[in-house]
């Protein structure tokens, strides 16, 4: 018996004693740490939100005069989309990065004025062409709402990454079978098939797509990593991969060249290819794999631009992009389009500091001016100097994952987070590279900023992958060594597996410790 007005001394603590159902509570300084991070990532979304309102109002000033009469509202509701998204962190993914987030909604909001800027400049001056004068924002605005919603719902139900590891082949089918169906099923705008098109409503599975084949990719090397990582033969002091071993990545090529033959997408093939190769080389550590990536990349983009009459239009524009102003009897044959020159010529205006919000006239590349080509308005409007920081904030949202990866402890999580983190390098690259000149154009769209549905929300999904995995990071370094329920690093080089050299640490299998006996997770 028990008297009343005691409580057995077993009995957890009614209230702020209680431990929680997932085990006992942080330290005080853990408690601390993640109270932190979780305020700087509020007042980092805050101040992206700021500086998209004051963008949207430079904007309505100098183009009306006037503050946008809808100011308010879009204000409140980016405002409240975006806080909704950091209380959803806070409260399912609290050791997440506190920079993903808001780096995140600056970009959307971004593209958001830059969408709206260049609706009112088509409304008014390509009014006769009514399919370029539709506004775009709005439908911009919901997709975005879709993809910020989406973002929550995967942080609510996906608990743990590795979830994502039961069903790799699964998920690798259905990606196979969407990157193929705008082959058979798409419709061919603008020169190139990578839309599948019902009723009014259109979709670009090659966006999602490119999620799903690095969930596949970081399962499939981390079960073969190290029959991949054996070494054949050495040519000019590199070593190449063992011939029994290159299958995959022959397949994953053959994939890549259907895409391009039938689909005419440079740019979904040389992303889908690129991040397989970089992916086998973080696995491996074996330059080889690069070697032979390259190889087979220049083959087959070389093949395709001298059978593929869309793809050699790209690359002639690309060497002579001043072509269009030729005189007739001098332009070369098929299909010529100044939109190259035009978007240099944007960059040129913009100089160092740029002509102002509201104040540019990249509308002059006409339809690709609010998707393909909007990197241009950002040069032109808001100069070398706005250029230089928009860049700076893809290479930090790639840095934040980069390092999430590095501080994972699984080795899934690992090859998960660097290839999302690859797959967002490589698309900026590619866009921004075929833009400003540096390599052939190649139509996709610039993550977050430009016009596109199907890419906001993909972009969207990858970056609440980005999320999860930093949030299991968090934790791993917040937890203790030696505890037999978890694994955590230790700062030991690790033994090399057979096939393997000595000298060379392990990139992806960590050191590992556990009731004071090291052992590696496999």
């Amino acid at each position: 018996m028990v008297r009343r007005g005691t409580r057995r001394a077993w009995a957890p603590a009614r209230r702020w004693g209680r431990p929680r159902r997932g085990g006992p509570q942080p330290s005080p300084w853990v408690r601390a740490w993640i109270a932190h991070r979780r305020r700087v990532e509020l007042g980092l979304v805050l101040f992206a939100i700021a500086i998209t309102t004051a963008g949207h109002a430079i904007v309505g000033l100098t183009l009306d005069e006037r503050l946008p009469p809808g100011l308010p509202a879009h204000a409140l509701g980016l405002g409240a989309l975006a806080l909704a998204a950091h209380l959803v962190v806070r409260r399912f993914a609290r050791y997440a990065d506190p920079l993903i987030l808001p780096v995140t909604v600056l970009l959307t909001g971004l593209g958001l004025v830059l969408i709206d800027r260049l609706d009112h400049a088509y409304a008014v001056h390509l009014a006769d062409e009514p399919w370029q004068a539709q506004p775009a924002a709005p439908d911009q605005v919901r997709w975005a709402v879709i993809a910020v919603l989406l973002l929550m719902a995967t942080l609510v139900t996906l608990r743990h990454h590795r979830t994502l590891q039961r069903y790799p082949y699964l998920g690798m089918a259905v990606a196979m079978a969407l990157l193929m169906a705008p082959a058979f099923f798409g419709e061919d705008t603008y020169g190139a098939k990578r839309w599948i098109t019902v009723g009014s409503f259109s979709v670009q599975p090659g966006e999602f797509v490119k999620v799903m084949i690095v969930v596949f990719f970081a399962s499939y090397l981390m079960a073969n990593r190290d029959a991949l990582a054996l070494v054949g033969r050495r040519v000019w002091g590199v070593a190449l991969p063992r011939g029994r071993n290159v299958g995959p990545i022959l397949a994953v090529w053959a994939v890549s060249l259907v895409v391009l033959f039938h689909e005419r997408d440079l740019g979904t093939s040389l992303i889908f290819f690129g991040v397989f190769v970089a992916m086998l080389y973080i696995a491996t550590s074996r330059p080889g794999w690069l070697v032979f990536g390259a190889l087979l990349a220049v083959i087959g983009t070389v093949t395709v631009a001298a059978t593929q009459e869309h793809v050699h239009g790209r690359v002639r524009a690309w060497l002579d992009p001043m072509a269009a102003f030729l005189p007739p009897e001098r332009q070369p044959s098929g299909v010529v389009s100044d939109q190259a020159a035009q978007a240099l010529f944007s960059f040129g205006a913009g100089e160092l500091t740029g002509t102002g919000l509201g104040q540019g006239h990249s509308w002059l590349v006409r339809f690709a001016g609010r998707s393909d080509y909007i990197l241009t308005t950002v040069g032109e409007e808001l100069g070398l100097l706005g250029l230089t920081l928009v860049l700076l904030l893809y290479a930090l949202l790639v840095q934040r994952g980069l390092r999430a990866a590095m501080v994972t402890p699984d080795p899934f999580g690992k090859l998960l987070a660097a290839g999302l983190s690859t797959v967002l390098a490589l698309q900026v690259f590619v866009i921004t590279g075929g833009v400003t000149g540096l390599i052939p154009f190649t139509g996709k769209a610039l993550p977050f900023l430009a016009q596109g549905g199907s890419a906001t929300v993909a972009n969207w999904l990858l970056v609440a992958l980005l999320i999860r995995v930093s949030d299991r990071a968090g934790r791993a370094v917040t937890e203790p060594e030696g505890n037999a329920t978890i694994i955590t690093p230790a700062l030991v080089e690790a033994s090399p597996p057979r096939g393997h050299r000595a000298d060379r640490p392990d990139p992806i299998v960590p050191r590992q410790r556990a009731n004071g006996r090291e052992r590696r997770e496999r």
